[in-house]
């Protein structure tokens, strides 16, 4: 049970931190640079799969990317303009783990998806029905489409980053999350972003006792916070993202 404090504490935060003035410096920036709802989800997957490590290092990468597709992600992706840039079997390295082969295949199974189903949204909404189905539908896809270097293989990892990308996609009603796909994943059901850094301050809050970031641990952390947020658990994120910069 999350005591009477701690849920004021987080409520408080919540409020502070979910404005749109969260998202300078956020990799969720980049979603609200373009226009129209495919390339704004084509922008949002891409920015995702990057966001680890540094700001200051995968945010200028990301940009890099949008001005390779020159500014439309979503038709870079569909025309296969990514082979101007990457090669399947290159060597060089574009960010940290990801090498220019790496990246390649990471489009290639998007660009793939976008020729099956239309949308990596029409993918998701015909293989899933709640938070992790969804998690759970993208790491196949690109797992069993030689991409699992880039997205996770399956959810044993508390797979930060696909979770990030679904706040994006599902929550509606946010100055920062675009709801795109609210009409066919209920937000009461996604899955915390974890990281350690996320899994430190929930330590600190009481919220878990875990010290892995895990797929498990991060399903524990959702339910303490739907606790505080039952009709919108991941509203919490934004608060445990204000008790770190602002510890009480």
């Amino acid at each position: 049970m999350v005591d009477r404090e701690t849920a004021l504490l987080l409520q408080t935060l919540a409020a502070r931190y979910e404005t749109a003035e969260f998202i300078v410096g956020d990799p969720s920036w980049w979603m609200h640079q373009v226009s129209g709802d495919r390339n704004r989800e084509a922008v949002a997957f891409v920015a995702s799969a990057l966001s680890y490590g540094s700001r200051s290092q995968f945010m200028p990468k990301i940009g890099q990317l949008l001005d390779y597709a020159g500014g439309d992600m979503d038709i870079w992706l569909r025309e296969r303009r990514y082979g101007q840039h990457f090669d399947a079997a290159g060597t060089s390295c574009f960010y940290r783990l990801y090498n220019e082969a790496a990246m390649w295949h990471f489009f290639e199974a998007y660009h793939v998806l976008l020729q099956e189903y239309d949308t990596l949204g029409d993918y998701v909404a015909a293989h899933a029905s709640d938070g992790l189905g969804a998690v759970d539908a993208v790491c196949h896809w690109f797992a069993t489409h030689g991409a699992g270097t880039v997205v996770p293989k399956d959810t044993t990892s508390a797979c930060k980053r696909v979770c990030m990308f679904l706040r994006w996609m599902v929550r509606d009603g946010s100055p920062v999350d675009l709801g795109l796909w609210r009409s066919f994943i209920d937000k009461r059901t996604l899955i915390m972003p974890m990281d350690t850094h996320v899994l430190s301050e929930a330590v600190k809050l009481g919220l878990l006792q875990s010290r892995t970031a895990s797929m498990s641990a991060a399903r524990r952390l959702t339910a303490a916070l739907a606790e505080v947020f039952p009709d919108d658990p991941l509203r919490g994120d934004f608060a445990l993202f204000g008790y770190g910069v602002d510890p009480r």
